[in-house]
C-alpha cells in the first residue's frame, strides 16, 4: 500500500494536479486524494498544501519527494536485476546504431524496450557502416540501424525507416556556420572529419569521396568525442545524418545542411536483421524502432 501511495504522490507532484495524476494512474481523483491523505496521516506530517487549481509541496513534502524518487529508482533496478537472475539463460539482444545518426528515435526505442522487457539484456554497439554490417553478417549483432550503401539482399530484412538529411557540424566561429546550407563542392579546401577505426578508414574515405562527393582532405577520429573536439577546434566538418527528430547543436558547434546542386543531400536510413533471426526480442525491438520513425 505504501508503494502505491508513493506512486500517487509522485504523480501529483510531477503533473501538478490531482486530476492529471488520476488520469495517468487510471484511478478516480477521490482515490488519489484519499491515498495521499492516508500517507500524510501515517507519516504524521502534511506533504502538500492544497489549493483549488494547484497543490504545492511543503518543506517536508519536498524532502519526501526527493527521497521517494531515489527509492523508486532503486526498486526498479532491483526488479530488473531479480528478473535477470531468476530467469535461467536470460535472453540477450545485441543492436547497433550508425555513429553519424543524430536523431532520437533509436534512443526512444531502447527506452521503450528496456521498460517493457527488463528480462532481456540489451547491448548497444555504435559504429560506422562497415562495423555494423560486419557485426550483422558475423552474427554478433541482431539488428542494426544503418545507412544504405549496398543493394538490398534477400538474406536480410531490409526496412527503410526514413530518408535522412545530410548535414555537417562545423565550429560556430567558422564563417560558413552562418550559411543556411553548404554545397559540397565548396568544402574542397576544408577537411572532412570521419569517425572510424584504423581498419575502416579506407572504406569510409572511399565512400565519402566517391559516393558522397567530398574532395578535400580527410581527418579521422576513433570516437565521437574525439571527432567533436576536432570540430570545436575548427579543424574541419563532421558529416551527420538527421531523421525526423533532431538533437540541437551546442553553442560552439552549428549544424548546416549539406547541399548538392542546391538540394540537400539525402540517403536511406534502414533497419537490417538477418531474415532467419525471428527471436521474440529482436522482432519486438524492430517493431518499436519502426513505430518511433512512424510517429
Amino acid at each position: 500500500m505504501l508503494l502505491r501511495q508513493i506512486e500517487y504522490f509522485q504523480a501529483v507532484v510531477e503533473l501538478g494536479s490531482f486530476t492529471a495524476a488520476a488520469e495517468v494512474c487510471n484511478v478516480s481523483q477521490s482515490a488519489i486524494s484519499q491515498q495521499i491523505q492516508a500517507l500524510e496521516a501515517e507519516l504524521g506530517v502534511k506533504l502538500l498544501e492544497r489549493a483549488k487549481r494547484k497543490s504545492t509541496l511543503t518543506p517536508a513534502g519536498e524532502l519526501f519527494y526527493k527521497r521517494s524518487v531515489l527509492i523508486t529508482a532503486d526498486l526498479e533496478q532491483l526488479r530488473r536485476d531479480t528478473l535477470r537472475v531468476g530467469r535461467a539463460g536470460a535472453q540477450e539482444l545485441n543492436v547497433g546504431c550508425l555513429i553519424s545518426y543524430s536523431g532520437e528515435e533509436f534512443s526512444h526505442a531502447i527506452a521503450a524496450f528496456t521498460e517493457q522487457h527488463p528480462e532481456v539484456e540489451l547491448r548497444v554497439t555504435v559504429g560506422n557502416h562497415e562495423d555494423l554490417f560486419d557485426g550483422l553478417r558475423l552474427g554478433k549483432l541482431d539488428l542494426v540501424l544503418n545507412d544504405q550503401r549496398r543493394a538490398f539482399s534477400d538474406e536480410y530484412v531490409n526496412l527503410i525507416l526514413s530518408e535522412s538529411r545530410c548535414c555537417v557540424e562545423i565550429a560556430a566561429r567558422n564563417p560558413l556556420s552562418r550559411l543556411d546550407g553548404i554545397d559540397i563542392g565548396d568544402l574542397k579546401n576544408i577537411p572532412c572529419i570521419l569517425i572510424a577505426s584504423p581498419e575502416q578508414q579506407e572504406n569510409e574515405r572511399s565512400y565519402y569521396r566517391d559516393i558522397v562527393g567530398f574532395r578535400g582532405e580527410f581527418l579521422f577520429a576513433e570516437t565521437a568525442q574525439a571527432a567533436h573536439v576536432l570540430v570545436v577546434s575548427n579543424k574541419g566538418v563532421l558529416p551527420v545524418d538527421l531523421s525526423g527528430s533532431e538533437t540541437a547543436s551546442g553553442s560552439a558547434v552549428k549544424r548546416v545542411p549539406l547541399l548538392r546542386a542546391g538540394e540537400q543531400i539525402t540517403r536511406n536510413l534502414c533497419a537490417f536483421r538477418k531474415r532467419e533471426n525471428l527471436g521474440r526480442a529482436v522482432v519486438e525491438f524492430e517493431r518499436l524502432l519502426v513505430q518511433e520513425f512512424v510517429d
